[in-house]
């Protein structure tokens, strides 16, 4: 990009409440049909208007650009297990970009960056995605599933094989010699 065709920093009221060691690294205009605002893309996760807290990128489920709009859906927390987190889909959010710069590569690069190890297994009664995320300031890998819809998720069986297939992709993530 050259020098004339650098985008402007982003204005100080844009600004989101950053923590001390994270950094701007792209911003967008954007509009969701609910106002206005600005999308920003930091180190540590993505800022995305009308809320007061940046979404980790290892809680990014998915995020798709279209050329004109961003759609993101994070992940919601659904339970805690011994070694792994279950998560499901948030609604998705949607920001027209219209001056995009190098938001959509930001956030595709940062997103598919925290992912390690990811991988789709059947369970009784249905499947889940394992996967393993890199999680900034945060020694190890964070592990999640993420049940297809229907799966019963609460049924014992499935937790118990839930737990023997994280445990498997743990011992193929972690080096043999520790």
């Amino acid at each position: 990009m050259g020098l004339f065709n650098r985008k402007p920093k982003l204005p100080p009221a844009d600004r989101p409440p950053l923590a001390a060691e994270e950094r701007v690294l792209a911003w967008a205009a954007a509009g969701n049909g609910e106002g206005d605002g600005v999308v920003v893309a930091s180190n540590l996760g993505l800022w995305l208007p009308g809320r007061g807290h940046r979404i980790g990128w290892h809680d990014i489920l998915k995020a798709v650009w279209s050329g004109r709009e961003l759609t993101v859906t994070p992940a919601e927390r659904v339970a805690e297990r011994d070694g792994y987190l279950v998560v499901a889909d948030c609604p998705a959010e949607t920001y027209l970009l219209l001056d995009p710069g190098d938001l959509p590569d930001q956030v595709r690069t940062r997103v598919t960056g925290s992912v390690v190890y990811t991988a789709h297994h059947p369970v009784p009664g249905g499947a889940g995605r394992i996967a393993a995320r890199r999680v900034p300031g945060v020694d190890g890998l964070t592990w999640t599933v993420r049940y297809d819809p229907g799966t019963p998720a609460d049924d014992e069986a499935v937790a118990a094989e839930t737990g023997r297939l994280v445990v498997a992709a743990q011992s193929t993530t972690t080096p043999a010699n520790l």
